[in-house]
């Protein structure tokens, strides 16, 4: 036992379980309050009007009987819950395949390491000692992979769940007010974001555990084994996000051309045939796919700090309480997202439009703010005053002060980038306004405009990045860079609350206009969704930051345990994989670009086809074939997504086995450094383009209502740059955070089989 920390082991194994059942709880808790708000119109006044659509309605009906309109949002709900349902279940089947090949890759590379055998081996830093066979890394590095992929759907899958029960409540809420609606919309966000923070932190505890019974004193191997959770994690967040992304963006990009440009009819006009199938894509690309994605990095960080830790003094030492300090620090961050929840939905009430965007931000400040405090408390008790951590071949002390400030960097440097893509995301200020301004002169300007934006966004981020990495290195080398992004991802679960609002809000308003709800409350689910567009690409940017971060410390473990003491830029080996690795996302990027670009092909075609055949459709009179379209999308997603993910799961594979460990660190950290930036610059401009579009709609200020009406010439423009941009932010961007993370956890996994197995090529050559 740890003597040399203030918190025992007994108090770390009581803290971890209990933070992470406070979280579930908590979820559960929100679900019942949104659950509160009924769905059916049968009995108006029962409950005394505690019931949502039962209190004493303001007056803006406009005549519109009250028991229509809820009955309206109820089946619209359905259809949209019923599309996400049954297109995740779909993905779901071609990804179980998936992993169920992968694993027994898992195991049959992994095995063969040490030609299958199952009597013990010298540890790889301890000579002296013996640890498990690398039969039994195979077959827990297997174990870890499912569980970490099954987590990662079940996560995707009630994310999405909570959203689709959600929308049409917030879009009832509406008639009461801003506030009220806000509240729902952020509730059920919140439902998503400790249940996913938490169910990861619980199974990944719950898998050290069980896992520790097995490997006793051999930490190195248990923790190499553990790796495969990340990986998991990752797989599945990969085909979430892409097929996710782009079910979403042909449906939006099919819905937009034909019937905003060309018949000139509202955004969520009921009389377009896409209109379901794109309110499905927000919860199963912006949902399912984004608690995919944060879940990956969350399961890979953590896993990234447990394999540096392993084989430092912490490992050596068998000192729980300090190897337990990534999941330490991630069971106060629940915590912290818990009191930092209740300052919006509880403390404060939101009476007007202009206060939604304010609230949001200071969830983020506020988390971040407590957070500090609370990763000072845990590295004070957790940690002992001083330790080693293993540096590439040597010993580096360090002191418990220095890891708090390797998180505390992580930490501040997310909120750094959170507020740098909303300045150049929100329609509050300049540069978006200026890519508004643009399209008085068309669609070209707008373009050019836009993509000048986005470029420059990347810079402040980067440098942010860049001087967390520095200070995080400087200090604790590879464990800090790994604990700085443990830091970034340790207000997860505000993060994602914050993230699922945006996508809740935009189905509110899509239900609300489908259900021929007056325009006063469009307005408000109209403003409710302009905030949940900044907040996110808020989100986007801490999901990309915290990647680099991510894979950056999987790179240095990868390095580590593939026992390569320097990686030369300057011999060939290194340099091609560094060229090929910068050129991969540029690859993934067109796969997925045109992916959404064909999808979207056969969405316009089936649109414009209803509309000329459908006797009555444009008049009103009859309705739509939404099921075709919600056919179209799915059939084209899943078809889509296999290509990209194909890409980025077979690379490490192929390079790590027939050209070796050296150039597979080189294709990593090529990867990694273009990665970033255009994910960054590709995030931003999409977001930009899309507010700049909101902000000509709006007409909230005189020189948006220079530009507009919708209709108008500039707003055109503008929606050709919004459409535009919806594969960028919504499909490739945030795609390639998953490509950096999934490529480096997959070549830490399989480290051990290519630097025994690994370069054919060159032993021939």
């Amino acid at each position: 036992m740890g003597t040399s920390t203030i918190l025992p082991d007994l108090g770390t194994e009581i803290v971890i379980p209990v933070c992470a059942v406070i979280g579930i709880l908590f979820s559960l808790i929100q679900w019942c309050l949104v659950a509160k708000i009924k769905l059916s119109p049968e009995k108006p006044f029962a409950g005394g009007g505690r019931h949502g659509y039962a209190e004493s309605l303001i007056e803006e009906e406009e005549g519109v009987n009250d028991h229509t309109v809820v009955r309206k949002c109820a089946e619209i709900q359905n259809a949209i819950a019923e599309g996400a349902t049954s297109f995740l279940f779909t993905e779901y089947q071609y990804v179980g395949v998936f992993m169920a090949v992968f694993a027994v890759l898992i195991f049959v590379f992994l095995g063969s390491v040490e030609g299958f055998s199952t009597s013990d081996q010298q540890c790889t830093y301890d000579s002296s000692k013996l640890c498990k066979p690398a039969l039994a890394t195979a077959i827990f590095s297997t174990i870890s992979f499912l569980l970490g992929g099954i987590t990662s759907v079940i996560s995707g899958y009630l994310g999405m769940k909570i959203a689709t029960y959600a929308n049409a409540r917030t879009t009832l809420e509406a008639r009461k007010g801003v506030g009220k609606a806000f509240i729902v919309a952020f509730r059920s966000g919140a439902v998503m974001g400790f249940l996913l923070a938490a169910n990861g932190l619980l199974v990944l505890y719950i898998a050290i555990n069980l896992f520790k019974l097995y490997y006793g004193d051999d930490w190195e191997g248990l923790f190499e084994a553990i790796t495969g959770y990340g990986l998991g994690g990752s797989s599945m967040a990969l085909f979430g996000r892409v097929g996710g992304g782009i079910y979403t963006k042909a449906a939006d990009v099919g819905a937009d051309l034909v019937g905003k440009v060309e018949r000139n009819i509202p955004e969520d006009d009921p009389r377009n045939p896409a209109v379901i199938a794109d309110n499905v894509g927000d919860n199963v690309g912006d949902i399912a796919g984004m608690g995919s994605d944060l879940f990956g990095s969350y399961a890979e960080s953590s896993c990234a700090a447990l394999v540096v830790a392993s084989i430092s003094s912490f490992g050596n030492n068998h000192d729980f309480t300090s190897m337990m300090y990534p999941l330490l620090v991630s069971s106060i961050g629940i915590l912290v997202c818990l009191l930092t929840t209740l300052f919006a939905t509880d403390f404060f009430e939101i009476k007007t439009v202009k206060e939604i965007e304010p609230a949001l931000k200071y969830q983020l400040i506020i988390s971040t703010i407590l957070m500090t405090m609370g990763i000072a408390l845990v590295s004070w008790v957790a940690l002992p005053p001083s330790f080693t951590i293993f540096n590439f071949g040597i010993q580096k002390e360090v002191h418990n002060w220095q890891l708090f400030l390797c998180v505390s960097v992580g930490l501040w440097a997310g909120l750094i980038i959170g507020f740098v893509t909303e300045y150049f995301t929100s329609n509050a200020y300049s540069p978006v306004q200026d890519v508004a301004d643009s399209c008085r002169t068309g669609a070209a300007t707008n373009v050019i405009f836009g993509l000048a934006l986005g470029y420059k966004s990347c810079i402040i981020p980067i440098f942010a990045i860049a001087i967390s990495i520095y200070v995080s290195f400087t200090f604790a080398a590879m464990y800090g860079v790994a604990v700085a992004a443990l830091g970034m991802l340790s207000t997860i679960a505000t993060g994602l609350a914050i993230d699922a609002y945006g996508p809740i809000s935009d189905n509110a308003g899509g239900i609300a206009e489908m259900a021929g709800m007056s325009h006063r409350i469009r307005e408000r689910t109209d403003a409710l969704d302009a905030a949940g567009n900044t907040t996110a690409a808020i989100g986007k940017g801490f999901a990309i930051g915290s990647a680099a971060l991510v894979s950056l410390a999987l790179f240095g473990a990868f390095v580590s345990r593939a026992e390569i003491t320097t990686v030369d830029v300057l011999t060939p080996k290194v340099f091609i994989g560094l060229l090929v690795g910068a050129m991969l996302p540029y690859w993934f990027s067109a796969m997925t670009m045109r992916s959404v670009g064909s999808a979207a092909l056969k969405m316009v075609e089936e649109v414009r086809r209803q509309f000329n055949t459908i006797p009555g459709l444009m008049e009103g009179t009859a309705k739509p074939d939404y099921a075709t379209c919600v056919q179209i999308s799915t059939d084209a997603s899943i078809q889509e997504m296999i290509p990209p993910g194909a890409l980025v799961m077979l690379t490490p594979l192929i390079v790590g086995i027939f050209f070796g460990v050296e150039t597979l660190s080189g294709v990593l950290a090529g990867s990694l450094i273009s990665g970033v930036q255009i994910a960054i610059s590709a995030s931003n401009t999409g977001g930009a383009w899309d507010n700049a579009k909101k902000y000509i709609e709006a007409g909230a200020s005189e020189h948006a209502r220079t530009l507009g009406p919708k209709g108008s010439d500039p707003h055109k423009a503008a929606v050709i740059g919004d459409t535009v941009g919806d594969p960028l932010k919504d499909t490739s961007g945030p795609s390639l955070n998953i490509l950096i993370k999934l490529m480096a956890v997959e070549s830490l996994v399989f480290a051990q089989f290519f630097a025994t197995h690994g370069g054919l090529l060159f032993k021939f050559f």
